[in-house]
């Protein structure tokens, strides 16, 4: 297992989880959320993180992950570790193969910023 501190996007000392329209970020809030958007921001990045997402028993070979795309096996590896250091997904190595999986909280976390509060006031659209 990776040894990497996992960063609780938007968590203040209470745990709760204020969102984009609740309350306004710090500078360290706002720097760690980039990172894990910058990690998003790839397409390929966004491909494996879905390739891995949809899997039915939560987990990806990379052996299946690096034949999808027109890239090197290194560079495919890359891609992962850029995923796995914005604390996306995680990996465990079994023999000489290395399998993937999602760490929801991450992402539950990431919609959880992005989410409307219920009793925020709607846009009423362009006039």
């Amino acid at each position: 297992m990776s040894k990497q501190k996992l960063v609780v996007l938007g968590q203040d000392e209470d745990g709760c989880c204020p969102t984009l329209l609740t309350a306004p970020m710090d500078e360290g809030q706002a720097a760690d959320l980039a990172k894990v958007f910058k990690a998003l921001g790839d397409p390929v990045r966004l491909r494996l993180l879905s390739m891995i997402a949809s899997r039915e028993d939560g987990e990806i070979c990379v052996c299946d992950l690096t034949p999808a795309f027109d890239l090197s096996q290194p560079t495919v590896s890359h891609h992962l570790k850029l995923l796995k250091q914005a604390g996306l997904i995680d990996s465990e190595r079994r023999g000489t193969w290395v399998y993937y999986r999602l760490l929801p909280a991450t992402t539950d976390r990431l919609a959880a910023v992005l989410t409307r509060p219920d009793s925020a006031p709607r846009a009423s659209g362009p006039r």
